[in-house]
């Protein structure tokens, strides 16, 4: 069973999270492009554990209060895909690096346009912190939950 609640945040507008029984699948920007549509099996519960403790920690996280998150989490995904989503996991607070640092990192160099894509498929937004993947000259290159998030999610981590 899939549960779910939305996380209204004034920095960052709606966010939808997703949980199974005992982990974290998802969290997504609710006006996302590849925000999944909220099925009809699905369990609107706000107070579910894992939710509510994700929800807790977002928060503190926005208000610079918590640096990382310590939820069970579930991604599924291609093979390439974890491996890219488990690198950026690795980047340190604070810290960015760019999609060829990263392409590199989970082991190819050569893959830079395939790192980026999985990048954008991150289930976990902000929990698998992929704003702090950066292009070349360490401009912002792009964002699934849209450029003026990423500015935003890099300046809370900049205070």
């Amino acid at each position: 069973m899939t549960s779910y609640c939305i996380v209204k945040t004034a920095q960052l507008g709606e966010l939808l999270l997703l949980a199974n029984a005992t982990q974290l699948i998802g969290v997504y920007f609710a006006d996302s492009r590849h925000a999944p549509a909220i099925r009809p099996d699905w369990e609107l519960n706000p107070r579910h554990p894992m939710l509510r403790e994700a929800r807790q920690q977002l928060r503190n996280y926005l208000r610079g209060k918590q640096k990382t998150f310590t939820l069970s989490l579930h991604s599924p995904g291609t093979s390439f895909q974890r491996e890219v989503w488990k690198q950026i996991a690795r980047i340190p607070f604070g810290q960015t690096i760019t999609y060829s640092e990263l392409a590199k990192r989970a082991g190819a160099p050569n893959a830079i346009r395939a790192a980026g894509t999985a990048t954008g498929r991150n289930p976990l937004s902000i929990i698998v912190p992929c704003h702090r993947v950066v292009g070349k000259n360490k401009s912002l290159g792009g964002y699934a939950g849209g450029l003026e998030r990423k500015k935003h999610l890099l300046a809370v981590e900049m205070k």
